[in-house]
């Protein structure tokens, strides 16, 4: 493989954040594939930022909306995502902030109706507790997840 110059590396990388958009860590990994040093790296990332081809403000909030909605993550899943790619903790908290509540909710209710016709259980609290496991797996949080049973009619209360 032929060594790409500075400017063929940066106008690489200006088409690959259009195509999608990416964070600095992504962009980082591939820059190192296609040969730029670590300086050069540094220098072309901050292009790409200054140049608004990267914003990781804007990135945070695409991914959290896109896991939510055709991953059906919750919040905690989203956020150990966004971790995971680097992304700074602020950005991060402003794109979980800027999901849609009633949209959450339905995704919410609408994975736990689709899971308890699968679920195998010998009585309704093992079920619920199937319904628990697998929802807080996907990154919901405890409360969420009650509230989103109790609307179903399956709260705790049929349980004490």
């Amino acid at each position: 493989m032929k060594e790409l110059s500075e400017k063929e590396i940066i106008n690489k990388a200006e088409r690959y954040c259009i195509q999608a958009e990416r964070c600095c860590s992504e962009v980082c990994r591939k820059l190192e594939l296609w040969g730029a040093t670590k300086e050069q790296g540094a220098s072309i990332v901050a292009h790409l930022v200054q140049e608004r081809f990267i914003d990781e403000s804007r990135f945070a909030l695409a991914f959290a909306r896109d896991k939510m909605r055709y991953n059906q993550w919750g919040r905690g899943k989203i956020a150990f995502a966004l971790k995971e790619k680097r992304v700074e903790g602020r950005c991060c908290q402003e794109a979980l902030e800027q999901l849609d509540e009633e949209e959450y909710a339905d995704i919410l209710r609408k994975i736990l109706r689709t899971k308890v016709r699968s679920v195998k259980a010998g009585s309704d609290y093992e079920c619920r507790q199937k319904l628990i496991r697998f929802a807080l797996g996907r990154g919901f949080e405890m409360q969420e997840i009650m509230d989103a049973l109790k609307e179903d009619g399956r709260g705790e209360e049929e349980y004490e």
